[in-house]
């Protein structure tokens, strides 16, 4: 226990990680506890948790076909108002899976089966904390991630940008969302966890016993990225290729790590439809894994939803990215694995936004901001190297402060 708790665990950048994530998480709490007009529909949000209730065993409807009932984002089902949930087979969830359900409804499992419905509605503010929890857990890992890959620096510019973000904690404390934090979390996990684990394959050690913790949590993330959203499968197959050209001189090894993880996967999203294959099947039936509209491509409306979510990130973010998209193009010393990962899927996710204008688009939006945070960090990183360190220093900390001073205005007048 002593070695784990040493000063390179736990030191001083770790500690201002942690004061920025309390400052973040306190926004949250902040403004989810203000009364918002335009937050989604309270009977949406009771009977996703009620859902979510059946899978877990409780209620009446418990022993019914537990199918997700589908329902346009926002508006609840007709049974939302305490009468029986629609569990249909035929009218099932195209974008989540029963995990996403299984998640939201977990806070609430204290409930008596007697009064299930009432004291869902007694405790509805209870159906944040998992969305939170999951906030906070990407906004450690993408400090870690940066911090590994740039320094101090990197990993405190990416956590400030993340930290200070209208639109991340908009999302995260729910407001005219869904919660997404965890579909979030999971694809940042997965890509971040195959590109860890490649580098260990020439470790001088058996790949599969050396590595079963990467392996479990690079399953851990599929499961929770692709059973938040079922469209988010589609970053399964890319952390593979990551994993092939950092590997090259091991790519059976790299191959059976991903596959052991497309197992583990498989088996957590199979466990929360109570291993019953019928309902599993009926599930991925109705699963919406690629719903792209290709004219959504030529559509201006489209391109203007994307710049407003771009504008919903922060000032800091909007005048930064030029810049340093100026400085990838045009510095051939920022144009390594580190920066350009990120960025291609960031760019990945922000394509897969453009050709779906309505949900889940604003999921690959939401997905692409801690990549895009850990590209930007990156690259300021690489200038804050050079000769032009003190402009560049000013120049980002006087962004990233007129940043965190808007954003807490906002916060203060509930946006």
């Amino acid at each position: 226990m002593s070695k784990f708790f040493t000063r390179e665990r736990f030191g001083q950048p770790q500690i201002f990680a942690g004061l920025l994530l309390l400052v973040f998480l306190g926004q949250c709490v902040w403004l989810a506890s203000r009364p918002n007009p335009y937050r989604e529909s309270n009977d949406a949000e009771i009977a996703r948790v009620e859902t979510g209730l059946a899978f877990w065993g409780k209620g009446p409807e418990s022993n019914a076909i537990r199918g997700v009932p589908h329902s346009e984002i926002g508006q609840p089902p007709a049974s939302a108002m305490g009468g029986p949930l629609a569990l249909e087979r035929e009218s099932q969830d195209k974008d989540h899976s029963a995990l996403w359900y299984l998640i939201s409804a977990a806070p609430f499992l204290f409930c008596p089966t007697a009064d299930l419905h009432g004291c869902v509605v007694t405790h509805a503010w209870l159906a944040i904390v998992p969305n939170l929890i999951f906030a906070v857990l990407l906004g450690a890992s993408l400090w870690y991630v940066a911090r590994r890959l740039y320094g101090n620096n990197g990993g405190y510019i990416a956590l400030a940008f993340y930290c200070f973000s209208p639109g991340v904690i908009v999302s995260s404390a729910m407001w005219f969302a869904q919660p997404e934090m965890g579909a979030a979390w999971g694809a940042f996990g997965a890509i971040f966890t195959a590109i860890a684990v490649s580098h260990t394959l020439y470790a001088p050690r058996e790949v599969v016993l050396w590595n079963w913790r990467r392996i479990l949590l690079l399953g851990l993330s599929f499961a929770l990225a692709v059973g938040s959203q079922f469209s988010l499968i589609i970053l399964v197959p890319v952390a593979l290729l990551f994993m092939l050209y950092l590997a090259p001189g091991r790519k059976r090894a790299a191959f059976t790590i991903w596959l052991s993880a497309c197992v583990i996967a498989f088996g957590l999203i199979f466990a929360a439809y109570g291993f019953h294959p019928a309902k599993f099947l009926g599930a991925l039936r109705h699963a919406n894994f690629f719903g792209l509209i290709w004219q959504a491509f030529t559509v201006t409306e489209a391109y203007l939803a994307l710049f407003r979510h771009l504008l919903r990130l922060g000032p800091g973010v909007v005048a930064m990215l030029p810049v340093v998209l100026i400085a990838y193009a045009y510095w051939r010393r920022a144009r390594y694995f580190g920066n350009t990962a990120p960025l291609i899927v960031a760019a990945l996710l922000f394509i897969l936004s453009l050709g779906s204008p309505h949900y889940p688009g604003f999921g690959f939006a939401l997905m692409a901001v801690p990549f895009l945070f850990v590209f930007i960090s990156g690259v300021i990183a690489d200038l804050l190297e050079t000769e032009h360190r003190t402009l560049v220093l000013l120049t980002v900390g006087g962004v990233l402060l007129a940043s965190a001073c808007a954003n807490l205005w906002q916060v203060m007048h509930a946006m």
